[in-house]
């Protein structure tokens, strides 16, 4: 990518090797660089109202006065939006670690250097570079009472977009999954930050929960009658699926709509999964009985009791994003990917790789085995009305 137009912070203790680091920026096209040798000036470099602000920071760990973890810390206490990259003398798997103290505190980071940096090292982190959209950009639109959001509710203002689920060995696409959005009159089309929270503070989430279930089984069906015999996923709370009226109200909603049980799967968090409860776990027995799948989301950010993992029947599981994104250039970071898959393989169970943003992601996950993949490489959460046409030009794509 172009990088003559950011402003490159370096903040390296050694005057030798913070030298050398601004002279490589500038033979890889950098036009803007402030170079400092502590901890204390680079957050006096990167502070609200610095003009022209700092785009991209580089930053040693062993800084003197406010050393990297420090100043990680103070970055993300500060929501400072700067993009950081951390260089050390620390083995990869220390320096990994890093990447995910700041990724706890929300700081952006593009990756991490053992020493010594070089131009092999550096341009990769840098093609990770993409413009912020801005302070808005990190917010999901604005927010409602739990008695506005009821009203939307009822005057069926929500719906489901659907992502499409690829799979990787062929290409073909084999599910959707729905995401609960908001059509509001005034504000436009809103994601879950406007609403859960209202929903999960007053312990209502099932209000939110069964209206997409019933309008994204209605929406399988008109699929289908469409020629498209498509499969739907949808995230459900566990207290949505705790209720025992759940079985009896889901068997009613497919017979309304004469869906199948197959073409439907519920996906939960892996912390609500591992719930020892003996009904809650019936339940899960009783739906795969019926032909439901079970989907574990977001596998890897939980602790999980591999024992407990091993006897819920689950169909699938879903890696978070975390340990996606970037793994095909970040070793550490492929090495946990592989080691969820390797799980999902000898629990014979289908694996879905969630946050594929790069053409080099979906490589890597191809030659690793994954069985299917999900994010904005493929396709953007889209209206159900548009998935017909992006289905047709994606059959021609393959």
């Amino acid at each position: 990518m172009d990088i003559a137009h950011l402003h490159f912070l370096v903040a390296e203790a050694d005057t030798a090797q913070r030298r050398s680091l601004v002279e490589l920026l500038g033979q890889i096209g950098a036009s803007r660089v402030t170079d400092v040798p502590d901890g204390q000036l680079a957050m006096q470099s990167l502070e609200a109202g610095i003009t022209p602000a700092v785009n991209v920071a580089i930053v040693d760990l062993a800084l003197p006065g406010m050393d990297g973890l420090e100043l990680i810390r103070a970055l993300g206490s500060a929501g400072n939006p700067v993009r950081l990259i951390v260089t050390g003398a620390q083995p990869a798997g220390l320096l990994f670690s890093v990447e995910t103290l700041a990724q706890a505190y929300g700081v952006e980071l593009l990756g991490t250097i053992s020493k010594p940096v070089t131009a092999v090292k550096l341009k990769p982190l840098l093609e990770n570079y993409t413009p912020l959209a801005g302070s808005a950009g990190r917010v999901d639109g604005p927010r409602f009472s739990f008695q506005e959001i009821g009203i939307g509710l009822q005057k069926r203002q929500f719906e489901p977009f659907f992502q499409p689920k690829i799979e990787l060995a062929t290409g073909q696409v084999k599910g959707l999954e729905a995401f609960a959005r908001w059509r509001h009159p005034e504000h436009g089309v809103l994601g879950p930050g406007s609403f859960m929270e209202a929903l999960e503070e007053n312990g209502r989430v099932d209000f939110l929960d069964w209206s997409m279930i019933e309008m994204s089984v209605q929406q399988c069906r008109a699929f289908h009658d469409q020629g498209i015999p498509i499969s739907i996923s949808l995230n459900i709370a566990p207290e949505t699926l705790a209720n025992p009226a759940f079985v009896r109200q889901i068997t009613a909603c497919i017979g309304r709509h004469k869906v199948m049980p197959d073409y439907l799967s519920f996906e939960m968090s892996e912390s609500a999964v591992l719930n020892t409860d003996p009904d809650f776990i019936e339940r899960l027995v009783r739906l795969r009985m019926m032909g439901f799948g079970l989907a574990i989301d977001d596998y890897g950010t939980g602790r999980s009791n591999l024992q407990l993992l091993a006897r819920i029947p689950f169909t699938e599981l879903k890696i978070d994003r975390s340990f996606v994104d970037g793994a095909s250039k970040r070793r550490p970071l492929g090495t946990v990917l592989r080691s969820c898959l390797g799980l999902a393989h000898s629990l014979d169970r289908m694996s879905v790789a969630v946050g594929v943003e790069t053409r080099q992601d979906w490589d890597f996950l191809q030659g690793l085995g994954c069985t299917y993949a999900q994010g904005y490489h493929i396709a953007n959460p889209m209206e159900a009305a548009a998935f017909p046409a992006w289905l047709e030009d994606w059959r021609h794509f393959f």
